[in-house]
């Protein structure tokens, strides 16, 4: 049986803990996180996952710097011990009908982190923050 700090240490943010029968499982929040920006990138019409902040852009440049696998940028979660609530943002691809990709989007997550942590979703906000048109490059700005 493991002691209980090693759980603790090996986890540095906050964790979800179900308590079952035969033991406790926990849960980050970054893989709820990562669920979410799976199920969201799922959906037809989502192009990509917008960063919320410069933080997340940062992280996210070094993550392709260093290649690393986390992709929750554009995800932020608020995880209790029986509830979440997720806030999604989006490019939507042109043409695509935006209330109803938003909802897909909304119904993807719930179903996805419903059934893979057991956590009851109470909301998603999702928000379309730009479209992104087929043939468009973004900017490459040289330093």
């Amino acid at each position: 049986m493991a002691a209980k700090d090693e759980t603790a240490l090996a986890v540095s943010e906050h964790v979800t803990t179900l308590l079952q029968d035969k033991g406790k499982t926990i849960i980050a929040d970054s893989v709820v996180a990562r669920i979410a920006a799976l199920a969201a990138r799922e959906v037809e019409g989502v192009h990509e996952l917008v960063s919320h902040n410069l933080g997340q852009t940062i992280t996210g440049l070094a993550r392709a710097v260093t290649r690393s696998a986390g992709r929750d940028t554009g995800i932020v979660v608020e995880v209790g011990e029986k509830e979440a609530a997720v806030d999604v943002r989006i490019s939507a691809d042109y043409g695509v009908n935006l209330p109803a990709t938003a909802a897909a989007v909304r119904n993807n997550v719930i179903n996805r982190v419903e059934s893979m942590t057991g956590l009851l979703v109470k909301e998603v906000n999702v928000a379309i923050m730009d479209l992104y048109f087929p043939g468009e490059e973004p900017e490459r700005r040289v330093a």
